[in-house]
């Protein structure tokens, strides 16, 4: 129809205007691939870029037309470290959507949904906000193998292992995800690792690596990162790279170096960071990590025990001093504490306080002790330095990834980044600071995220590509969640499109589910 109504229209002289979903006018494009904007008009048809044109295009076809004057439009951010626990739940994925988030990888840290296939069909039928994306974790696979037990698998269990993460590769996991430094993660050697890698890198998935240790051990976890990728011949992602507790800050400049010389081997070594100078984490984490096999029952069990009470408190109290404590309690700030409401966004040091207890890092081990018998909490550690957040930030293969929950503004006192992770890269790190220019952060948001997933039709803004797609305005975007108020939503992020439908809309949220559930298998699956 559309052949004969031009036909017609070149017979008499004249023609139509070409019919379009979504028209963006008048914009600087920022195209994901880090090549320097440019003006033009971007087109959208049936969920894809039709038209980017460096001529004005006519408005009149036009279902929607967004003027975009001093405005940028970019790729819809691939957000490579995503909580998506609550999405079925959440399925509208608003936390992600006002950031500018269009795809989500979930299943980090050794956690994900298990079965996997099961867990994404129900995502599919229920409809979801953004593209969702998982891996299989680890830690979820030793546990259902071998529960919490500190030890190395039997021939046995190695192999059910291995037929789980072929299952969940099968299902459309796009890798392996490790959580080293939780349970059971912990309590696996890198031989293990490498076993289970390897089944991943012959279904063409990635591995991606919360380290073992990013402390005092941080320099031989990612050496131990290198070596599985070097082994399993897959590429890695050393996810949320960072470098805690003030002993080891500036010690960056020599992962980073690693990294190169990783690189220049050729292994396939690539990095993703949060733009914050604090981290979040369960308060097991402050824990040694032999005091918590076999689960709680077995922690209560062992803190009975004078001798290896002692022994705990010991431990803590090094982590408090060296590691996510930063040698201070009032570093350790509580974020979801269920069993204790009022605890939220206080730190150990005003729980001391309010017991009448010294703040001494003795008063905090006990405290996290009892927080874990009464059900654990989470918290959030001020324990980073800005020095080596800018200069991981720098660096050619970082990419910019959350690390944050999905979440609904009321809910516990979670880390700002669950809000504002990338509105902070663009606003301070690319235009108060510096660090990045908006080309350059931006194709750390999406082509480079795009290439490590081989998601080859999304990433950029080009003809052809899924109209995943941000409007923003560079000159007042930034995030406004933060430590003391996190549930905020950002500004300048102006419009989200996803799959070509306006899932924000003028900074508000339209109500629309137009996310994709994306198997590493066939790409894309609604």
């Amino acid at each position: 129809m559309r052949v004969v109504t031009l036909v017609l229209a070149l017979l008499l002289g004249t023609t139509s205007p070409e019919s379009y979903d979504i028209l963006i006018k008048g914009a600087t494009v920022i195209d994901g691939t880090g090549s320097p904007g440019y003006r033009a008009d971007v087109a959208v048809r049936d969920g894809r870029i039709v038209r980017v044109s460096k001529t004005p295009l006519p408005a009149e076809g036009a279902a929607r037309v967004i003027e975009a004057e001093g405005k940028v439009v970019a790729p819809g951010f691939i957000d490579l470290h995503a909580h998506l626990d609550p999405l079925l739940r959440l399925p509208d994925a608003v936390s992600a959507l006002r950031q500018g988030v269009t795809t989500g990888l979930g299943g980090p840290d050794g956690s994900s949904p298990f079965p996997l296939g099961a867990y994404l069909d129900s995502a599919s039928t229920l409809g979801v906000g953004i593209n969702v994306a998982f891996m299989v974790g680890h830690n979820t696979i030793r546990r259902a193998v071998m529960g919490t037990e500190n030890r190395r698998p039997t021939p046995e269990e190695l192999d059910r292992m291995r037929a789980l993460v072929a299952q969940g590769m099968a299902d459309g996991a796009f890798g392996l995800s490790t959580g080293l430094v939780y349970i059971p993660g912990a309590y696996s050697d890198t031989d293990e690792v490498v076993a289970l890698a390897q089944v991943a890198a012959e279904s063409g998935g990635i591995y991606t690596s919360h380290l073992r240790g990013e402390g005092l051990r941080l320099i031989e976890s990612v050496a131990e990162a290198i070596e599985i990728g070097r082994r399993a011949r897959i590429p890695v992602v050393i996810t949320h790279h960072k470098v805690v507790g003030k002993t080891m800050w500036g010690a960056s400049a020599k992962t980073l170096a690693m990294v190169d010389s990783a690189r220049a081997a050729g292994i396939d070594v690539v990095l993703d960071q949060y733009p914050y100078t604090a981290t979040q984490t369960g308060i097991s984490v402050l824990v040694p990590r032999w005091a918590l096999a076999g689960g709680t029952r077995r922690f209560r069990e062992r803190i009975e025990d004078p001798v290896l009470r002692d022994s705990i408190k010991t431990g803590i109290v090094r982590n408090l001093r060296f590691d996510r404590g930063g040698g201070d309690l009032g570093r350790v700030q509580l974020a979801r504490v269920n069993w204790d409401r009022s605890l939220e966004g206080k730190t150990l040091r005003d729980w001391a306080e309010r017991r009448g207890l010294p703040p001494t890092l003795e008063t905090g081990a006990e405290l996290v002790i009892e927080a874990i018998v009464r059900g654990g909490a989470s918290a959030i550690y001020h324990v980073l330095d800005e020095g080596d957040v800018e200069r991981i930030m720098r660096h050619p293969t970082t990419m910019i990834a959350s690390d944050g929950r999905l979440v609904e503004p009321g809910e516990g006192q979670p880390h700002p980044r669950w809000y504002g992770t990338f509105p902070r890269v663009l606003g301070r790190y690319v235009r108060e600071r510096g660090v990045l220019t908006l080309e350059e952060a931006i194709h750390k948001m999406t082509g480079l995220p795009a290439a490590r997933l081989g998601l080859t039709d999304r990433g950029r803004i080009a003809e052809g590509m899924t109209a995943d797609i941000v409007v923003l305005d560079p000159a007042t975007v930034k995030d406004r969640a933060t430590f003391e108020d996190p549930h905020q939503y950002p500004e300048g992020i102006e419009y989200v499109i996803v799959n070509g439908k306006l899932a924000v809309d003028g900074e508000k949220f339209t109500g629309v589910r137009a996310g994709q559930v994306l198997r590493r298998t066939s790409r894309l699956s609604s």
